[in-house]
């Protein structure tokens, strides 16, 4: 079964970060430690893009070449495979180091391309 065209990965990835900063909001990373129910919906989220960036590369890393591939794929497996060992600060690093990035080259490639002046 194909995969849901690239822009679609590309609003799930929106989508799913505009999420995870509804959820932590004004937290603090101690704050967002002791809440378990903000950490599974984090997680959740943080899985949903780990596997739309997967997607995306799959269709042609080459054209979000500043995309980390390998660290968001790594991240998904790890969090899907290895639940048991999440490290709440390497999430929440994430969340603050990591995802504000990706959300601004998401937002670049939505943008409809600058048409092009026609040739004389």
């Amino acid at each position: 079964m194909p995969f849901r065209a690239s822009d679609t990965h590309l609003r799930d990835i929106l989508e799913s970060i505009d999420r995870i900063n509804q959820f932590v909001g004004d937290m603090d990373f101690v704050a967002n430690e002791r809440d378990e129910k903000t950490k599974a919906a984090v997680e959740r989220k943080i899985q949903i893009v780990t596997e739309a960036v997967a997607r995306l590369e799959m269709e042609g890393a080459e054209v979000y070449p500043e995309i980390d591939w390998k660290g968001y794929r790594g991240m998904g497996n790890f969090l899907r495979h290895s639940y048991h060992r999440v490290s709440d600060e390497i999430v929440w690093n994430t969340i603050k180091d990591d995802l504000p990035l990706l959300r601004k080259l998401v937002e670049k490639a939505l943008q409809p391309s600058s048409p092009q002046p026609p040739d004389e």
